[in-house]
């Protein structure tokens, strides 16, 4: 992956944000994935709303770099990633035939049709739907990270805590907000990280 040149108006906005948050105390990949989520909402919350470990951190990075495949819940979010290819079974038909079929959500269905498709190892971002989250919990896909940031006022938190309860190495944030803006972001800052570390 070449060395990443960011646009002087991604730099001025972070001299801005370092200028309103303290994140230094936070270890480096933390760090890297709270200011990626706040440039890109605009949203100084995220300092203290997002709940991680930095070894879960660690363990995503190195699966991405190795390769491991990336899965979204929805389109949004996999347009959002912007250094690699997303894997995302949200609008396929065989989702919406497994889903009637089984009686569950299209967004249950897409991550076990995604799931049959990747196996253990993936990295998994999920910004819209709950259901995803739980099914990702039922399913015990064993991922290398779960990046779960759903938004939304029926559910979300619920999935969020879940996820966190689960002992799956997991990003998620405590509070209703969230969305495939955040969640890309999240998938991004880790991405980024090793054209910086280079």
């Amino acid at each position: 992956m070449p060395v990443r040149q960011p646009h002087p108006i991604e730099i001025r906005s972070y001299e801005i944000l370092r200028s309103r948050v303290d994140l230094t105390p936070m270890p480096p990949l933390w760090r890297a994935v709270a200011e990626r989520v706040i440039h890109a909402t605009a949203d100084l919350e995220y300092a203290v709303d997002l709940v991680t470990k930095e070894e879960f951190l660690k363990e995503g990075w190195a699966a991405l770099h190795a390769g491991a495949p990336i899965v979204t819940d929805e389109g949004m979010v996999a347009a959002g990633i912007s250094a690699r290819e997303a894997l995302c079974h949200a609008g396929d038909p065989a989702a919406a035939r497994m889903a009637r079929a089984a009686g569950i959500t299209r967004s249950a269905a897409a991550v076990r049709l995604s799931y049959s498709e990747v196996g253990p190892g993936a990295v998994w971002v999920v910004g819209s739907a709950p259901e995803a989250i739980f099914e990702i919990i039922a399913r015990r896909v064993r991922p290398a990270l779960v990046i779960g940031m759903p938004v939304g006022f029926v559910g979300a938190s619920e999935a969020k805590e879940a996820l966190r309860s689960s002992g799956v190495p997991q990003l998620s944030n405590v509070s209703e907000k969230g969305g495939s803006t955040a969640a890309a972001a999240a998938v991004n800052a880790l991405l980024y990280h090793e054209a910086a570390e280079r």
